[in-house]
């Protein structure tokens, strides 16, 4: 019986591929690999032909969702050769590492496994100390004149230690040029266990989880023995490999069993998950990951690294951007590639050469177009796919099949969706979209952005499938069995933890947007509870736009909208009576949180547009541009929303800014009034003649010590504004200064026109208009 020992990286060609030789020449009878025993039921879908990688195992646990870990694996990396290699050969092949369901029982410090991901999934730990091996390198001796750097541990980085021995700060760019460069794989994983073992020599394992994992491992090559085996092959991560040879050392067996003894475990399940290149990536957050693995799945289609083939979809990707790159230069590439390669001695150009080739020709040094080829072709986004009869929860079968019906596959690409509602298809889709978002899932964002054309019947979404969306699905299957029932599940209790009237009222409007009819009642139910409760002027005015979004635009999007209007009446009417003693007393910050509360119900009364509603509205605004005790800010904006409502004229205007602006009143207070006014679109501002000399008097009657303490603040009220819009605020205020032709009120007077005059024009216009004879 013989056990060979295969260490790895766990994603990389080279070795990848001299395992697939290596265990073509070894012949096993079993291949034991490092991962989840947990997954054993799911391992045989690895060979169906639906299985296109990268793919990650998912093992979790279904009474604690948030309790999950991923496994990615890509035609690249030596597990899944050796797994494909297993069943292409007709060879058991078993998972050895340190089962899930007792590393999710020990606790969140013992629980990372693999680098993959742990809950949240958005964290990817580190699997181990070592992520790489690699053969031995000559040692390079140090400059004389340089400062020693100090030795790392190790356990934290083995691969680092090792291009640090050979002379190089770049452990990627060793590891690309020992092993992904190399042709010879003769001694390849003797040399790999040899620097192992020397770097491991009297180091103890990094924590007890790991001697844990090694203990489990050993156990299972002397369970495979037991059995029968004789040609046993071993592949795990370099770092453990020298541990894992003492299977029969004296006390060996009985140290490991006491090690694992009496371990808890708790219920787990597995499945596959599509995963993305980009996943695999270091930027992506994954401890195990690569710097690009778009360049080592190119190396595993072209072992010869051919230049031109990968500096030619270099030119594809910026074509495919609308960026002009010609044949000739890429046939300058090349030859600057060959060129860099042979002046480092290098036996093939690796992908620092590729990388300065295409940024120096074909990006002309760029660093934007550089960007566009690192996301894009380095890294990439393939993403993989799995059976459709993968085991998973009820609830992501039923979204899997909705996307199906609805020709909506989930893409890791940035995508916008134009959906016009009133077509069956897109409706559902922002249905499906809206929903999901209930559940914590946010596949797709609405953009603010609207065809103008298409008013109210259009919906831009930004849409970006994410690999963990699978555990959040999961985590969501508490809710239902169905998106539309989990949804609905999931509002309602949303709405019975909800204790804030506005949270409720923005709940509502994304259940009616979701078009989700038995969540309606159940929130609208709260909604009332709270309505009816509710004093706090803040919370009633910041309730009624998303009520009044339901009330204008709900029946176009299908969704009930009769029962919302009586509510939102009730709350304005209740908010009118609340505004004006709340805004009474306020600090500066209160006042512009106020502010705010008031634009919002502005907005809400501008959006339905009732004419009795808009006068209850002005009253109210008109009583608080002059009730003593308000804050000057609350002040202001209530007058610049009148002006805005064109129910306050210049005269009125000019009226109250010298109310406000005169010399009695404290300039910071003054300040305060002038920032409530300017707030808002600057043409409206811009046509005001009699605003702008009252605030050009109250400036220039103020003492120099006054005017620079008011200048930060009156440079904050401006700072809103675009620079084309300032200029012509300063340029307005120069002319009116200089007694030009504009005077208080000029915009109010109507420009006599000549109606003679004007008719002759009439026939020419309708000509160049196509409009026919006038």
């Amino acid at each position: 019986m013989t056990v060979t020992f295969f260490g790895v990286r766990h994603h990389g060609p080279g070795c990848a591929r001299a395992l697939a030789l290596a265990l073509a020449q070894l012949d096993p009878d079993i291949v034991l690999v490092e991962g989840p025993p947990d997954a054993a039921e799911v391992l045989p879908l690895l060979a169906r032909a639906e299985m296109t990688p990268p793919v990650a195992l998912l093992v979790y646990a279904p009474e604690a969702p948030a309790c999950a870990v991923y496994f990615p694996l890509a035609r690249f990396s030596p597990e899944w050769q050796a797994l494909t290699y297993a069943h292409a050969h007709s060879v058991p092949a078993r998972f050895i590492d340190l089962p899930q369901a007792m590393q999710f029982a020990q606790g969140p410090e013992e629980s990372e496994s693999n680098g993959a991901v742990e809950a949240p999934a958005d964290a990817e730990p580190d699997d181990e100390p070592a992520q790489a091996a690699g053969a031995v390198a000559p040692v390079q001796a140090p400059n004389p004149g340089q400062a020693t750097p100090q030795t790392p541990d190790p356990r934290d980085d083995p691969l680092a230690l090792l291009a640090q021995a050979a002379g190089y700060d770049d452990h990627e760019l060793w590891w690309e040029r020992q092993i992904e460069q190399r042709h010879d794989i003769s001694g390849f994983f003797e040399s790999i266990l040899e620097a192992m073992t020397a770097l491991r020599d009297g180091a103890s394992p990094r924590d007890e989880r790991e001697a844990r994992r090694e203990a489990h491992m050993r156990q299972s090559i002397r369970a495979a023995a037991r059995e029968g085996y004789q040609r046993i092959a071993v592949v795990t991560g370099a770092w453990h490999s020298p541990a894992l040879r003492d299977l029969d050392a004296k006390g060996a067996q009985a140290a490991d069993a006491a090690l694992l003894k009496g371990l808890k475990q708790m219920k787990v399940a597995a499945t596959w998950v599509p995963w993305t290149n980009s996943r695999l990536a270091y930027r992506g957050g994954y401890g195990a990951g690569i710097t690009s693995p778009g360049w080592y799945e190119y190396l595993w289609d072209a072992p010869d690294g051919a230049p031109a083939r990968w500096l030619t979809r270099a030119a594809q990707t910026l074509r495919a951007e609308g960026l002009d790159i010609s044949s000739a230069s890429v046939i300058e590439a090349v030859r600057l590639v060959g060129a860099l390669a042979a002046l480092r001695d290098l036996p093939m150009p690796g992908l620092t050469e590729l990388h300065e080739a295409t940024q120096t020709v074909l990006c002309h040094g760029e660093a934007a177009r550089m960007t566009l080829i690192r996301d894009k072709l380095e890294i990439g986004e393939r993403m993989g796919a799995v059976p459709e009869d993968t085991p998973t929860v009820p609830l992501a079968r039923d979204l899997a099949a909705q996307q199906k019906r609805l020709r909506f596959p989930p893409s890791t690409a940035f995508k916008t969706l134009d959906l016009d509602l009133r077509e069956e298809s897109a409706l559902a889709r922002s249905h499906l979209l809206r929903r999901l978002a209930l559940l914590g899932v946010p596949w797709g964002k609405p953009q603010r952005g609207y065809r103008l054309a298409a008013g109210t019947f259009h919906e831009l979404w930004q849409v970006q499938w994410q690999v963990e969306f699978a555990v959040a699905l999961i985590e969501a299957s508490i809710w239902g069995n169905t998106i539309e029932r989990a949804a609905t599940a999931r509002a309602t209790a949303r709405a019975d933890e909800a204790s804030d009237l506005p949270e409720l009222s923005e709940l509502l409007d994304a259940v009616m947007l979701a078009g989700l009819p038995d969540g309606v009642a159940g929130v609208l139910e709260r909604v009332h509870a709270q309505a009816a409760a509710a004093t706090d002027a803040h919370h009633l005015l910041n309730a009624l736009p998303p009520l009044a979004r339901i009330a204008r635009y709900s029946n176009v999007r299908g969704a009930r909208a009769g029962e919302v209007r009586p509510v939102y009446d009730a709350l304005f009417e209740r908010a009118l009576i609340a505004l004006p003693n709340a805004c009474l007393a306020l600090d500066d910050d209160a006042a512009t949180t106020m502010v705010e509360s008031i634009g919002a119900a502005h907005d809400s009364v501008a959006l339905l547009d009732d004419a009795g509603q808009r006068a209850e509205w002005v009253t109210t605004l008109r009583a608080l541009t002059t009730r003593d005790g308000v804050h000057p800010l609350v002040r202001g904006r209530c007058a610049r929303l009148l002006l805005e409502l064109r129910t306050l004229d210049g005269e009125g205007l000019r009226r109250l800014a010298g109310l406000a602006l005169s010399p009695a009143v404290p300039a910071p207070e003054a300040a305060a009034w002038v920032d409530g006014v300017v707030r808002g679109p600057a043409l409206t501002l811009l046509l005001q003649d009699g605003l702008w000399l009252a605030l050009d008097d109250w400036l220039v009657e103020q003492s120099p010590e006054t005017f620079i303490a008011l200048l930060p603040l009156l440079r904050r009220t401006f700072s809103g504004f675009q620079p084309p819009e300032r200029r012509a605020m300063g340029d307005m205020v120069r002319e009116l200064r200089s007694g030009g032709a504009r005077r208080p009120g000029a915009a109010d007077v109507a420009v006599a026109v000549d109606e003679a005059r004007a008719a002759l024009v009439l026939p020419v216009l309708a000509q160049l208009l196509g409009g026919g004879p006038a």
